[in-house]
C-alpha cells in the first residue's frame, strides 16, 4: 500500500468510542498532534489505554457549540465520529438522536469553517440507503432512509456538501457499512452483532439472530476504516472535497455463515436463538467500493476471517 501523507494536527470527536480510539491511537503512532473530544456517553478511558499519554484528551458534548469552538482550535483536520449511533435508539428517541447526529454536527461545522480547519472528515453511515434493491449499493442510489438514525446521518452527509460549497470547508462524507474490530462494546444492548455473537460464544450461550439469519452485511475490520479516514483527509481535493464515499469489505455475508465463520475460528458449536427481526433493520447490505478505490485509493486489507481472528483474540486477551 502507497504510504498516506503525514498530518501534522487532528481532532477526533468521539475519540473514545470503538473506531475513534483506534483512529486517535493511528494518528498518535503517526507522529500527529492529536486532540480527542468525548462526553463519554459511550466511550470510556479503557479505550484510550496505552497511549492517552500521546493525546490531548478534552471531556466534552458537541451538542454544546463552545466546546466545539474550543476543540477546533490550531487544528489541520477534524475527523467527526461523535454521535448517537444506533438506529433503535433514534427509534424511541428521535429528538435526542437529532441533537446529537445533526445539530452536533452542524456545530463541528460550523467550530471548524471559523477556525480554518483545512479539511472534515465525516463518518456517515450505509443507514443512508435504507433496504435498496440494489445491490451491490453505489453513490448515486437515491438513499431512502428506514429510521431517523439514516436520515440524521443523510442530513450531515448534506451539510457538509453546504459548507463544501458555500464556504469552501473541505469536507469529505464516508458511508460505513458495518464496522467490527477489537475493544467493540458487546455490553451494549444496541451492540452490533460481531460482538455480540463472540460475546455469547466465549460465555457458551446461543446467539440471538434477529429474522431468518439469511439476512446479509458487508463488514469492514475497523483497521480498514481508520485508513480510509486517513486516506480520505490527504486526498487530493479536487477528487475527494465535497464526495461521499462507501467504506465497507466489498462482500456480503449471511448472518448464518457470520455465525459459522465465528465458531470455526473460535472452535464452538452452538446451535442459535432465532427472535423475530427488528423494526428499522435492513434485509440485504451490500457495498460497491469501487468510487473510493478509484478516488482516495482505499482498498480493504482484511477480509472476514482474519479480521474476526484478530477481534476474537483481542476479546480473550480483555
Amino acid at each position: 500500500m502507497e504510504a498516506i501523507p503525514k498530518i501534522e494536527s487532528a481532532l477526533v470527536t468521539g475519540g473514545a468510542g470503538f473506531i475513534g480510539a483506534h483512529l486517535a491511537k493511528t494518528l498518535a503512532l503517526q507522529g500527529a498532534k492529536v486532540r480527542v473530544l468525548d462526553n463519554f456517553s459511550a466511550g470510556t478511558p479503557e479505550n484510550l489505554r496505552g497511549f492517552e499519554k500521546h493525546i490531548e484528551v478534552v471531556e466534552g458534548d458537541i451538542r454544546n457549540a463552545l466546546a466545539c469552538r474550543n476543540a477546533c482550535r490550531g487544528v489541520q483536520v477534524v475527523f467527526h465520529l461523535a454521535a448517537l449511533v444506533s438506529v433503535p435508539i433514534s427509534i424511541q428517541d428521535p429528538i435526542q438522536a437529532d441533537a446529537v447526529n445533526i445539530g452536533g454536527t452542524l456545530n463541528m461545522l460550523m467550530a471548524a469553517r471559523d477556525h480554518g480547519v483545512q479539511r472534515f472528515v465525516f463518518s456517515s453511515s450505509a443507514a443512508v440507503y435504507g433496504d435498496t434493491s440494489v445491490i451491490p449499493t453505489h453513490e448515486e442510489v437515491l438513499p431512502r432512509p428506514l429510521s431517523p438514525y439514516g436520515v440524521q446521518k443523510l442530513a450531515g452527509e448534506h451539510y457538509a456538501q453546504n459548507f463544501t460549497n458555500i464556504f469552501g470547508l473541505q469536507t469529505v462524507a464516508l458511508r460505513y457499512f458495518n464496522v467490527y474490530g477489537p475493544n467493540q462494546n458487546p455490553d451494549s444492548p444496541y451492540a452490533a452483532v460481531i460482538p455480540k455473537f463472540i460475546s455469547a460464544l466465549l460465555e457458551g450461550k446461543s446467539p440471538t439472530i434477529f429474522g431468518d439469519g439469511e439476512q446479509t452485511r458487508d463488514f469492514c475490520y475497523v483497521g480498514d476504516v481508520v485508513r480510509a479516514n486517513l486516506l480520505a483527509a490527504t486526498a487530493p481535493s479536487e477528487k475527494a472535497c465535497g464526495a461521499v464515499f462507501n467504506i465497507a469489505g466489498g462482500r456480503q455475508y449471511t448472518l448464518n455463515t457470520l455465525l459459522q465463520m465465528l465458531q470455526s475460528v473460535m472452535g464452538t458449536q452452538v446451535t442459535p436463538n432465532y427472535a423475530a427481526p427488528r423494526a428499522g433493520d435492513i434485509r440485504h447490505s451490500g457495498a460497491d467500493i469501487s468510487r473510493a478505490e478509484q478516488l482516495i485509493g482505499y482498498r480493504p486489507a482484511t477480509n472476514l476471517e482474519e479480521g474476526l481472528r484478530l477481534t476474537v483474540e483481542a476479546y480473550r486477551k480483555a
